[in-house]
């Protein structure tokens, strides 16, 4: 009787707990950095999925602009997860697609090959070679092929400042910088490999080493703020949350692209550790969001609306 009492007690308080971490759960999820509630996102309308390659992961998914009367401009994103995993059905946020496109911009999120199968060279050329796919379909989607803007989050954000910054990836697709309007790096911390291997900590250290082996050689080649001697693509703007080592990376690039003449803005947001590394990404496009205007604004600068 006493062992069953116990036991009715503990389910008790293991029900308890779930029940609270449950109602724990929506409190942050369902807030931006700034604690602002936000509504779910609509829905994008219009989604086509294609291939840009033959591996399974080299496909995208595309939405058209709501409205739109003339080609429109394209904005597209490339996943993070440690170059390991990730995305494009869970991993840009709910709010990217029906923003932009409710913006009269199109919208674009790719998938791409994942280390250990794939290097992280063979990565920018996938999101070169995706580049390439949109353009090469642009009579059929509506696409303004003069006014296209890359954004990536997290590894994303690296693969995007690489592309943007060591023409050979786009070269590779039949592409140059002037295929680019602008690139938008969202909340990355390996804009300089050897420096976030050193200074970064245990967290991700052996992430770093898994898609960037121990070379110093290879290590450079793949750090965009040491790429970043001109020529580069046309614009940046480089966002990010409060973790320091991301702070500093961004810094770096920023600095690295200014000295090469390329105009670069840096802005950052409240949020801290991964809930906001993971908050940046999320909200992004959400009209409470305190990044969504900014890059709005920078997006109408390069597109002219």
């Amino acid at each position: 009787m006493r062992k069953t009492v116990i036991l009715s007690m503990a389910a008790l308080a293991v029900t308890a707990a779930s029940l609270a971490e449950a109602r724990e759960r929506p409190r942050w999820r369902d807030r931006t950095a700034t604690g602002q509630q936000h509504a779910t996102p609509p829905k994008a309308q219009g989604k086509q999925t294609f291939a840009y390659g033959s591996d399974p992961l080299q496909v995208l998914d595309y939405y058209p602009a709501v409205g739109a009367k003339a080609p429109a401009p394209l904005v597209i994103f490339v996943h993070g997860g440690g170059w390991k995993r990730g995305s494009k059905d869970n991993a840009d946020g709910g709010w990217k697609a029906p923003h932009y496109t409710q913006a009269g911009y199109a919208y674009a999120s790719i998938n791409y090959r994942l280390v250990p199968e794939a290097t992280v060279e063979q990565q920018a050329a996938d999101v070169s070679a995706a580049i390439a796919a949109l353009i090469a379909r642009a009579p059929q989607l509506g696409i303004d092929t003069s006014r296209i803007v890359l954004m990536g989050h997290s590894a994303g954000a690296h693969l995007v400042a690489l592309v943007g910054t060591d023409e050979r990836y786009l070269k590779g697709a039949g592409l140059s910088f002037t295929n680019l309007k602008g690139v938008l790096p969202i909340d990355g911390a390996a804009y300089d490999v050897p420096r976030q291997i050193a200074d970064g900590g245990r967290f991700m250290h052996d992430t770093y080493l898994q898609a960037f082996g121990t070379d110093p050689q290879r290590q450079r080649a793949l750090s965009p703020a040491l790429q970043a001697a001109a020529p580069n693509a046309p614009a940046f703007l480089i966002i990010h949350v409060q973790r320091q080592d991301g702070i500093a990376q961004a810094k770096e690039l920023q600095a690295a692209l200014q000295k090469a003449g390329t105009p670069a803005e840096r802005r950052d947001f409240p949020g801290t550790g991964l809930r906001g590394h993971a908050e940046i990404n999320r909200s992004l496009g959400d009209p409470a969001y305190a990044a969504t205007p900014v890059v709005d604004a920078w997006l109408k600068t390069l597109f002219g609306f």
